[in-house]
């Protein structure tokens, strides 16, 4: 027995402003009863002491060390900057304002 309605998934078409015609609505319910069938499969199936993971494969990430190092002093960045003030790039204006 469908747990989907036709009805149902015109409903659900009026309230997302999908205008569907009538082999659609059929072919939405049927579609979203397989896809909550699928759901409820996997429901089922026992997960007891299965340690959730966020990827189906162990994955080691390799992280550096977090070490703070010198990096260029504002005269430096600017040195070779066509244009500078206050301390900034000066860049030509894209919105005309």
């Amino acid at each position: 027995m469908p747990e989907i309605s036709r009805e149902e998934v015109a409903h659900l078409a009026k309230l997302s402003r999908l205008a569907l015609n009538e082999e659609e609505l059929d072919q939405f319910a049927t579609q979203i009863d397989d896809i909550i069938a699928s759901v409820s499969a996997v429901g089922k199936v026992d997960a007891a002491g299965v340690k959730p993971m966020s990827h189906p494969h162990d994955i080691e990430t390799t992280m550096r060390a977090d070490v703070v190092e010198p990096t260029l002093t504002a005269a430096q960045a600017l040195d070779q900057a066509p244009e500078v003030a206050e301390q900034r790039f000066v860049v030509p204006q894209i919105l005309g304002e």
